[in-house]
């Protein structure tokens, strides 16, 4: 289950680029809280106890209790956070309130564990094909990841959705066919291979086949000419 944290926040009525960029300036991080009913409310939250509620948990897929103004804490869903593309930070984040009594649809990672036989033993290489899958789940049962064990896989094998395991509390809603992971062959290093080319037509004589004559040294254009002026002057 994704674990609860609590985050105090703030009303705000400034809306725009600019009015953000003075929020973040000043320690705040704008954010809006959607109902079920798509009325929204602004906020603000400070920037650094937000991202310290991101780095307690493995994903952003956190249910936060959220108190505004000072009020009653209101159970929320982290929807989505915008992210400075250069710096990482945050930059903007979304809270939709949830019931919870009634089911919702959300993108969970998907997150491989072990070791794939293939890889260890057959020098495969495992490809990761799907990052997320969107699962519906009441909030009280909402995982912050799925785990998928890629261990036994060897070369040739594709795990897709319709092969992982979630629990009876989480309904995939994604298309069983779809590849989540695969163990292919290992293949030539073709810019090793042209690295070694190189390297070999390297140790060769510049400019000359192989037992062939080394260039001649060119012509000093003008050399005989300053070499009789020197012997007249002399």
């Amino acid at each position: 289950m994704a674990t609860d944290s609590k985050i105090a926040a703030e009303s705000r009525t400034d809306t725009g680029s600019t009015a953000s960029r003075r929020l973040r300036r000043e320690g705040w991080l704008p954010g809006v809280v959607n109902n079920e009913k798509c009325e929204s409310r602004l906020i603000r939250i400070n920037q650094h106890d937000f991202e310290m509620m991101l780095h307690a948990h493995r994903s952003e897929n956190v249910m936060v209790d959220l108190a505004i103004d000072g009020g009653d804490a209101k159970k929320v869903l982290l929807k989505e956070v915008q992210h400075d593309p250069l710096s990482g930070e945050p930059q903007h984040a979304e809270f939709l309130e949830v019931s919870l009594t009634k089911k919702m649809k959300v993108a969970v990672p998907v997150v491989l564990v072990g070791d794939a036989v293939g890889v260890v033993n057959e020098g495969g290489r495992l490809e990761h094909l799907l990052r997320e899958i969107e699962v519906e789940c009441l909030p009280t049962d909402l995982v912050e990841s799925v785990e998928v064990d890629v261990s036994g896989m060897k070369i040739g094998d594709v795990l897709t959705v319709a092969d992982m395991t979630v629990g009876a509390k989480l309904h995939i809603e994604t298309d069983g066919s779809i590849a989540v992971a695969s163990v292919t062959a290992p293949t030539v290093d073709e810019d090793a291979a042209a690295a070694e080319g190189e390297e070999g037509a390297e140790g060769a004589a510049p400019g000359a086949a192989e037992g062939g004559a080394a260039p001649a040294e060119p012509e000093v254009i003008g050399e005989k000419e300053r070499e009789e002026k020197a012997k007249e002057q002399e």
